[in-house]
């Protein structure tokens, strides 16, 4: 892996890092801190490293090193030629950064997964328990995500993510236009500069969104697989040792209260924060709230 120095990709406050992935794709990271426990924080579906950058910079403040990652076929990483993005592609990556994480620090990292980032993370440590390894992760913070979901809630972000994977927009207030109807709870930003970070301009000089398109190919509307997927999460829970933080939105569209009390009884160690006012996007919703329970969580851990 190689490292380099960076002033404008994320903030001043973060260096850039590259990893190898589980099918030696490139993930590209952004650093921020340089000691303490490392914590590695996994992004949704069709968000990027960006997401997390206030959440890493508290990490960073409180003494820990924070690498916010593009995940395959996201943001400056790899599309991986293959095609490959099924949950546990996803999660073989996971594995392959907690790897190079504990290389590095000489510990294994903790890990934040938000939704999509969340499963791998999940996934990951459900396969090593299956294949009698040791655990993936030191920590593990799920985020508006558990092995059982709201059906509905998922046809919506998908069906957001579809309508113009293709077609993309003509310019990126048009982008702006569609990402605010689909969020009206949210203040419009003053400025379009963040999204453009999640859109590439193409040479036919309309804007599309920084993912590969075929990662939704992956996750058809009548996934034929999602109950075994859902089997093989809740599984995975079970197995679970290490310190666990569950952190809900309050008004999530994927996780209800009752999906969440069914995670607890298969995680009866897990600690369990409700973000008031979140829906299922808790850091862009409510990053302060958000940024304090996983820092508080973090920050009570006994190495």
């Amino acid at each position: 892996m190689t490292i380099a120095s960076t002033s404008s990709s994320a903030s001043a406050e973060s260096r850039q890092d590259t990893f190898v992935g589980a099918e030696g794709n490139r993930l590209v990271a952004d650093v921020y801190g340089d000691g303490g426990r490392p914590v590695l924080l996994l992004h949704g579906a069709g968000q990027t490293r960006y997401a997390w950058r206030k959440t890493a910079q508290a990490l960073a403040r409180a003494g820990m090193t924070a690498y916010a990652v593009d995940e395959r076929g996201h943001g400056d990483s790899d599309w991986v030629p293959s095609g490959n993005y099924a949950h546990a592609d996803f999660a073989a990556d996971a594995r392959a950064l907690a790897d190079a994480l504990a290389a590095r620090h000489g510990r294994r990292p903790a890990v934040a997964g938000a939704s999509m980032g969340g499963i791998a993370a999940l996934f990951a440590e459900g396969v090593a328990a299956k294949e009698g390894r040791p655990p993936v992760f030191s920590a593990l913070v799920l985020v508006d995500i558990a092995p059982q979901v709201d059906r509905s809630g998922i046809a919506k972000v998908q069906g957001f993510m579809r309508a113009r994977a293709h077609e993309g927009f003509a310019s990126v207030d048009e982008a702006a236009d569609a990402v605010a109807a689909f969020l009206p709870h949210r203040p419009r930003p003053r400025s379009n500069e963040g999204l453009k970070k999640n859109l590439r301009q193409r040479a036919d000089g309309r804007w599309y969104w920084h993912w590969d398109p075929r990662f939704m190919d992956a996750r058809p509307p009548d996934d034929p697989v999602r109950a075994d997927r859902q089997r093989t999460l809740t599984e995975a829970a079970k197995t679970l040792k290490m310190p666990v933080l569950l952190v809900r939105g309050g008004s999530s569209e994927l996780v209800s209260e009752e999906h969440a009390r069914e995670f607890l009884a298969l995680v009866p160690h897990a600690a369990y924060v409700d973000v008031a006012g979140a829906r299922h996007m808790v850091a862009g919703d409510r990053n302060d709230q958000f940024s304090e329970a996983i820092l508080a969580f973090l920050t009570a851990i006994k190495d």
